[in-house]
């Protein structure tokens, strides 16, 4: 059961949020899902990871691959740049507390470009603070679908 709306509560700021996540990024929309699905996952935000499979699957993402976000490593599914991407996502949603290292910092650089590794973070970054506003507040997953056109991915 819901807790409260926080987007009723705290409009202003869900519209920033929204706003910064929706800027024009230079992370392939493709990579994106996948690290929100594996963000979402790793933070057990249930309404996020219902939204963003669903938005995948409208994309066009193949529900074998959606099955294997969680197991990404074992997995053949991912070209080395999503598998980077995915690696970076989990470093930077589960941050040690030495840190990020320079040899995982120059690996992710081995697969983007400073912008588009400064995009990528800000990506998990935005995608963390959905999960925690989601997750703090119960929000229920699906309750948007008919509101963001999710309802077209049949997997209700």
């Amino acid at each position: 059961m819901s807790r409260l709306n926080h987007s009723t509560e705290s409009p202003e700021l869900v519209k920033k949020l929204a706003e910064v996540g929706l800027t024009k990024s230079s992370v392939d929309p493709i990579i994106k899902n996948l690290i929100e699905i594996r963000a979402s996952q790793m933070n057990g935000c249930t309404f996020c990871v219902d939204m963003h499979v669903k938005e995948a699957k409208i994309r066009g993402e193949r529900e074998l691959r959606l099955h294997h976000v969680a197991v990404w490593r074992e997995s053949k599914l991912f070209t080395e740049k999503e598998r980077a991407a995915l690696e970076w996502t989990e470093i930077v949603t589960q941050l040690s507390p030495r840190g990020i290292s320079d040899q995982d910092y120059e690996r992710a650089l081995t697969f983007f470009s400073k912008k588009e590794l400064s995009d990528l973070t800000f990506a998990i970054g935005v995608i963390n603070v959905w999960n925690r506003l989601s997750v703090a507040f119960h929000a229920e997953p699906g309750a948007l679908d008919m509101h963001y056109g999710l309802d077209k991915a049949g997997l209700n």
